[in-house]
């Protein structure tokens, strides 16, 4: 399966570094692609969102796909269930969903309808 990948999207600060706005670009999700979201957990401050609109009539699921680490890889995949509507997930166990080069695969539901994005705050000292 060749899958769609999309980036984790950061805020910027503003001048006063008080305020942080993201402009959201969302992907439309092509179900039989499946997703990957790259370096995903480049930033390791557990701060990633996937937010996934179900555009669908009814509910749908997501499968995180188990990743490569080892031993939590081990717990396997986790399916979540996407009512209709807006759904803003969190992953916080980053060992059992991390491919070795950073990235989280993520399956959906044959018919699902929809679009996502990935947002995370950055964890890391801005150059001067």
């Amino acid at each position: 399966m060749t899958r769609d990948i999309i980036e984790v999207q950061y805020p910027v600060l503003d001048h006063t570094e008080s305020v942080a706005n993201i402009g959201i670009t969302t992907t439309t999700v092509t179900p039989a692609n499946g997703i990957t979201i790259s370096e995903a957990f480049s930033n390791k401050n557990n701060s990633l969102f996937v937010i996934i609109n179900n555009t669908g009539s009814t509910t749908s699921s997501l499968t995180v796909k188990a990743g490569e680490t080892y031993p939590n890889a081990m717990l396997g995949d986790i399916v979540i269930e996407l009512a209709k509507g807006v759904s803003a997930i969190q992953l916080q166990d980053l060992s059992r969903f991390e491919k070795s080069d950073g990235s989280i695969d993520l399956d959906f539901e044959t018919g699902f309808t929809g679009n996502i994005y990935a947002v995370a705050k950055w964890a890391g000292v801005r150059e001067v």
